[in-house]
């Protein structure tokens, strides 16, 4: 990487990955990090948006229905619009699909129990700005935190994300077999994340910054920070 890119981090109320994701690209990518407050009315000339994990106003109503109307999301939507980096992380992914920046919607987790634990994911598509540095097929030890994990879309909405290839990462075995078993929360088709038509914007429940040193359990989740940065290069 020879530039430094700046990424902001924004935080709501009940943020608890904004540290972590500030870490990953802060100390370990070596870029500039600031953080954005939900109520701020300007992304501040970052180049890349981060919405990270948590439980964004304490999870009423729905997870990340009141996010979605901060002040911040307004500019976010913006920025997205440009073609501007947006990265989704758990809550975040919650928060985009609640905001309609992207699709489907993530209802309860299918046995309606928190899950916390590392998973396996599989990349399904290298050609995003989240997966440059990675091969297709590659599998990926990361964390996952959430109850409302379950990723549900209409036929419609399903088959146009199939047939687009805008289905990103898969859950999957340590052999990259997609088998419901290695499914955490029983969503439609093991969707772990999602991009949106201009791939630009991605979504995805799994937490890459949790999995950013090895020290963490695992390592390969900063391949798709890795990928953000070297994208903008």
């Amino acid at each position: 990487m020879t530039v430094a890119r700046q990424v902001g981090v924004v935080v709501f109320p009940g943020s608890n990955c904004d540290r972590d994701t500030y870490n990953a690209f802060g100390s370990v990518l070596h870029q500039k990090v600031k953080f954005l407050w939900h109520k701020d009315t300007s992304l501040d000339g970052v180049d890349v948006v981060v919405l990270p994990g948590g439980f964004s106003y304490g999870d009423y109503l729905r997870s990340g229905a009141i996010a979605r109307f901060s002040p911040i999301m307004n500019e976010v939507k913006k920025f997205a619009d440009r073609g501007g980096i947006v990265l989704g992380i758990c809550n975040g992914f919650q928060v985009l699909v609640e905001a309609g920046i992207l699709p489907g919607a993530l209802v309860k987790n299918e046995n309606l129990k928190f899950v916390c634990r590392h998973v396996y994911i599989r990349v399904e598509n290298t050609e995003t700005p989240f997966t440059s540095q990675m091969k297709k097929g590659q599998v990926l030890k990361v964390p996952i935190a959430h109850g409302d994990g379950n990723f549900y879309a209409d036929d419609d909405t399903l088959k146009r994300l199939q047939d687009n290839d805008e289905i990103v990462f898969r859950y999957s075995t340590s052999a990259g077999e997609t088998t419901r078993t290695a499914n955490p929360n029983g969503s439609l088709d093991n969707i772990a994340g999602v991009v949106n038509r201009r791939r630009n914007v991605l979504g995805m429940m799994p937490h890459p910054e949790r999995a950013s040193e090895q020290i963490l359990g695992s390592a390969s989740g900063v391949m798709v920070l890795k990928s953000v940065i070297e994208s903008l290069n």
